[in-house]
């Protein structure tokens, strides 16, 4: 075996016949896997559809705001708690079965309390419709309409800044 050096010291040179042998292999492997790593994808962006006037609200939709004094409207008649427990369960009644919502808009300044009271007559006007829904279940063909759901928002006031 020769060292290949003269006087038959070793030689320093690096052999790079392997090195460009897997340098090679290399660029064969990324040219054909290139152009399959590169697919696209459709996409499809949302558009932006602009309407001159506001959609109209769904009439099976029910809403209770209570404002910063305490008082509170189902949909635009006034009322209070109890009458939310009065009128409430058959409003719901009206709902499609699986699909029965409340939504509450409540002021920000409004005490935790009356937020709480409001919720608690939801919940009483829920079982109240849920036992209506039982006691026809021979109408409703065995479904019982589920437990309503509330979705709350909170009303934020918005303060002008003063002019100077």
């Amino acid at each position: 075996m020769d060292a290949g050096g003269p006087k038959g010291k070793q030689k320093s040179d690096i052999n790079v016949t392997p090195l460009i042998d897997i340098v090679l292999v290399l660029l064969i492997v990324f040219i054909v896997m290139v152009p399959g790593l590169s697919k696209a994808m459709k996409v499809v962006v949302p558009q932006v559809v602009q309407t001159a006037t506001p959609p109209k609200p769904d009439p099976n939709n029910i809403l209770i705001q209570v404002e910063q004094d305490g008082s509170m409207t189902l949909q635009q008649d006034k009322i209070d708690a109890d009458g939310i427990k009065a009128k409430l369960p058959d409003a719901v009644m009206l709902q499609p079965l699986n699909y029965r919502k409340v939504f509450l808009k409540v002021d920000e300044d409004v005490k935790f309390q009356s937020m709480v009271d409001v919720l608690d007559a939801i919940r009483v006007a829920s079982e109240e419709a849920k036992k209506k829904s039982l006691e026809q279940l021979d109408k409703f063909q065995g479904q019982d309409g589920g437990d309503v759901k509330v979705a709350v928002s909170l009303k934020k006031r918005v303060v002008a800044a003063p002019v100077s």
